[in-house]
């Protein structure tokens, strides 16, 4: 698992192979790719389609909803299952159910919670189910307490919508630093932003930072994360250690 020898780890998005081999030469490994199990009509086809990027990257995929979808939380822990890969996206309550999937495997499985609108509270109704009633907001503490519990490895704070929600955002990061527990920042990151999310992640000791940049790398016309931008986001993450 490269991706754990470093404090702050890039996960992103691909178009192709050769798309995602060009971004893990570029973070000398130091990323996860992420391939969205909401791209295929059905599991066979992600299964076989997943399987040849997971033998390029080293395992070193990270099995996607697609925008957070509650849609996809038994797809994506149905393949996680199937395939052991390195790193995992969940709704907060399929975690229990994907770590059962992975069971003798120590797959990375984060829990997707998001902004209340309330600093020091964070949405934890991000199922299929629960995202149609009445939002349920806990403590950030309790939050971390109850994915240590289910066998999740870090919070998926998404979608941040850049530092709109950044004052939620620095008590998401606190509790996390307090904790001991991995962060993964998601929702509106690009090269404007990125390096301040950051430093609040450092500033409040969180042991391990999974920062997601996505659409704002891509290449409109190509489909493919832009190579470029990947580099400066290296550069960015060697500056600040």
């Amino acid at each position: 698992m490269n991706y754990y020898k470093n404090r702050l780890c890039l996960n992103c998005l691909t178009k192709d192979i050769e798309n995602a081999l060009e971004i893990y030469e570029a973070m000398d490994k130091n990323a996860v790719i992420g391939v969205l199990s909401g791209n295929y009509p059905n599991f066979d086809e992600a299964l076989s389609d997943m399987k040849k990027y997971q033998a390029a990257l080293e395992n070193n995929i990270s099995i996607g909803l697609g925008a957070g979808n509650p849609a996809q939380g038994l797809m994506v822990a149905a393949l996680s299952g199937a395939l052991k890969p390195n790193h995992v996206n969940q709704v907060f309550p399929y975690v229990g159910i994907t770590r059962e999937k992975v069971s003798g495997n120590d797959a990375h499985i984060n829990a997707l919670v998001s902004p209340s609108g309330i600093p020091g509270l964070v949405k934890i109704s991000t199922g299929p189910e629960s995202t149609k009633l009445p939002d349920g907001n806990i403590p950030v503490e309790t939050a971390i307490a109850l994915v240590k519990e289910m066998g999740g490895n870090s919070l998926k704070f998404f979608p941040m919508g850049g530092l709109k929600t950044i004052e939620e955002f620095k008590l998401v990061a606190k509790a996390c630093g307090k904790s001991d527990f991995i962060l993964e920042p998601t929702g509106g990151i690009d090269l404007e932003n990125i390096e301040e999310i950051l430093k609040i992640c450092i500033e409040e000791n969180v042991p391990k930072v999974i920062v997601h940049v996505y659409s704002s790398i891509i290449d409109k016309e190509s489909g493919k994360t832009k190579i470029t931008d990947v580099k400066r986001i290296k550069e960015i993450f060697e500056k600040l250690l």
